[in-house]
């Protein structure tokens, strides 16, 4: 049997195409569920006999059961997004993977429950492979690190900060500690404050060894508290997603101890200014509890230069003799680190990496991807202590399913707790063979193991490498390429006499693809806000059904509150006075994530761009004709 993989074969389609095979499929897991509830004790008499079944209350439950499962589903085709079709460019959402979208109902009918291993005995054992799936992609040593699935990208982001928080402040507990005190005798209390990850985590060993571990850790910030300020500063990029606002609420540390750290004009953390910033805090004396890295940015799709931070880390524990912890926020971004490894998960240097790009056709001749400094963020994602990924981006895998990966599973211990009642301790005293226990080790509590069985099940059929994933992934980073290069030389659009320009923001580092529409000689930002403003009402949920669109997409506003002056190159670009910018503050963009699998062929997508074209005209006729009803309608009054 070929273990050639075939693209198409992967979902369902957006016609429906592989209908036959999925619903010979939904009936086997269906049908299988049932055999199994027969079987079990075969030699038991029935509990719902015919008579039981042909009671006028049973019959009428059974109706009113089948009434309001029409409800739904009515309900559903009415006021849902069709996210399955290439006409569908907006959030990270696509058509889904066939496998996942079965394993998830196949698991679900047996209700297992990933916060006990006695409640899911084989789910939590696929969410533990699927954690080693994801620790391997990222070039973690898979005996070393653990991952493990969450509800989404907020929860892993607050499990970065909450590791971050309680690894910070053990040394603090050691020195308070007298039975551990003698470890770091001799070390001031800004010492303390910045030491690495690993030799925290080296004492914890010794901790352990000398039976004193939990008293120690309950001297942490998980037992005493955080005092405001004393553990730092937070460095996260303008470019960050909400949720690093709601982990500092949440976790004590204040919001006023996050630092914005500026983006430069792709839209990716300002190196030099990150750099600033960092030895300034050194010079201080102000130690910084983490530092956030992008891969993948929710507006822009952009990807920070992770290497650099590494080498800034690097520098200030020689320099400085100080250093903190590194998160990785790549729940956008995160399974595009498959496209760079090999068949044997072996991270690819950069020329054998394109070579093999044009001998698979995974990305094409003209496409230049990824751009070197891609290459070299990718490449460094292995140094960070922890990474956000979401499945359910671009994963293709349904909601909901985010993921946390840490590199050095000790630093669970610090975060870990134990109800007799509810978690199994593991039985293995191999520190490296040791699993994690679920329950006692996650933010969340009770956590469907159908999840961890779509994920699983994802993983087995589409490697974590350049020949599963890649070909996947490819698909629509090729796409967006060509979208973006078509919107950047787009020939002006005439409607009713007046013309129309489209451009992109950037071009893309991965698939999210920005743009406005600008009126040629309309030089007024307001307007030009006002206009994308309502292209985006008329393509999206805002205006009526999205079934009937002809084209959907999504939006967001590039503000000077959010994002400092960067979007100001931007708004330059287009024509825009320093006055303008200074007066209204923000740019209104289309946002495109092109996760589409189904363009990637070059003739198809010529058709689908000028059908869109075609799209766009009408879009620009209807809005010009509801500005001149709206004069007439000024004019009469």
């Amino acid at each position: 049997m070929s273990n050639k993989m075939n693209v198409d074969a992967l979902f369902l389609g957006p016609k429906s195409e592989n209908q036959v095979f999925f619903k010979e499929m939904m009936d086997y897991a269906i049908s299988e569920h049932m055999h199994w509830r027969s079987d079990f004790h075969p030699e038991d008499a029935p509990l719902m006999t015919p008579v039981t079944q042909h009671q006028p209350d049973f019959r009428d439950t059974l109706y009113r059961t089948e009434g309001i499962l029409q409800d739904l589903s009515a309900r559903l085709k009415t006021k849902s997004v069709p996210w399955f079709s290439p006409r569908y460019l907006g959030h990270m959402n696509a058509d889904t993977l066939m496998v996942s979208n079965l394993a998830y109902v196949m698991t679900m009918l047996y209700n297992p429950n990933n916060c006990a291993h006695e409640a899911s005995p084989v789910t939590t054992e696929l969410e533990l492979a699927a954690g080693h799936d994801l620790c391997r992609m990222f070039g973690y040593d898979v005996n070393k690190s653990w991952a493990h699935i969450t509800s989404g990208g907020t929860v892993a982001n607050y499990e970065g900060v909450w590791v971050a928080r309680n690894l910070k402040t053990m040394p603090l507990a050691i020195a308070a500690c007298e039975k551990s005190k003698d470890l770091v005798e001799g070390m001031t209390e800004h010492q303390l404050l910045n030491m690495k990850s690993k030799d925290i985590l080296d004492l914890t060993d010794e901790l352990k060894k000398r039976g004193i571990f939990e008293e120690v850790r309950a001297l942490t910030a998980r037992g005493v508290g955080v005092d405001a300020g004393k553990l730092g500063k937070f460095l996260v990029p303008r470019s960050k997603h909400y949720s690093w606002m709601k982990a500092m609420d949440v976790l004590g540390l204040g919001q006023e101890h996050i630092v914005p750290l500026d983006v430069d004009g792709n839209y990716r953390t300002d190196v030099e200014k990150m750099r600033e910033v960092t030895f300034k805090l050194m010079e201080e004396g102000t130690p910084i509890l983490g530092m956030v890295s992008v891969v993948g940015t929710t507006e822009e799709g952009s990807i920070d230069s992770v290497h650099e931070v590494m080498k800034l880390r690097q520098e200030c524990e020689e320099k400085y003799g100080a250093s903190f912890y590194v998160h990785i926020d790549a729940a956008y971004g995160g399974y595009v680190r498959s496209m760079f490894l090999d068949d044997d998960n072996q991270f690819m240097e950069y020329d054998a990496l394109i070579e093999r790009y044009r001998n698979d056709d995974v990305i094409p001749e003209g496409v230049v991807w990824p751009k070197r400094a891609v290459y070299d963020a990718f490449a460094a994602m292995s140094e960070a202590d922890s990474i956000t990924v979401d499945p359910h981006k671009v994963g293709f895998i349904q909601y909901a399913a985010g993921a946390v990966a840490m590199k050095d599973k000790r630093i669970v211990d610090l975060i870990s707790y134990h109800a007799a009642y509810v978690f199994e301790e593991a039985d293995d005293d191999n520190e490296e063979d040791k699993q994690v226990v679920l329950g006692s080790s996650i933010m969340e509590g009770s956590k469907a193991g159908a999840t961890a069985a779509a994920v699983w099940a994802a993983h087995r059929l589409v490697p974590l490498n350049v020949s599963g994933y890649g070909h996947v992934i490819g698909r629509g980073i090729v796409t967006a390429d060509w979208f973006a290069k078509k919107l950047a030389t787009a020939e002006p659009f005439v409607v009713d006499g007046r013309r129309f320009e489209v451009r992109p923001l950037m071009h893309p580092d991965f698939h999210m693809v920005d743009f406005t529409f600008k009126e040629i000689g309309n030089d007024s930002l307001e307007a030009h806000n006002k206009l994308n403003q309502r292209i985006y009402e008329l393509c999206s949920y805002a205006t009526g059904r999205t079934y009937t669109k002809d084209f959907l997409t999504s939006s967001t506003s590039l503000s000077e509150e959010e994002y400092g002056q960067t979007p100001r190159i931007y708004a330059e670009s287009r024509g825009f006075s320093e006055n303008e910018w200074n007066t209204v503050g923000s740019v209104y963009i289309l946002r495109s994530a092109v996760m589409t699998h189904f363009l990637r062929d070059e003739i198809r997508f010529n058709n689908y761009w000028n059908n869109l074209r075609d799209v766009f005209t009408s879009l620009l006729s209807e809005i010009i004709d509801e500005e001149n009803k709206q004069k007439l309608a000024h004019t009469a009054a």
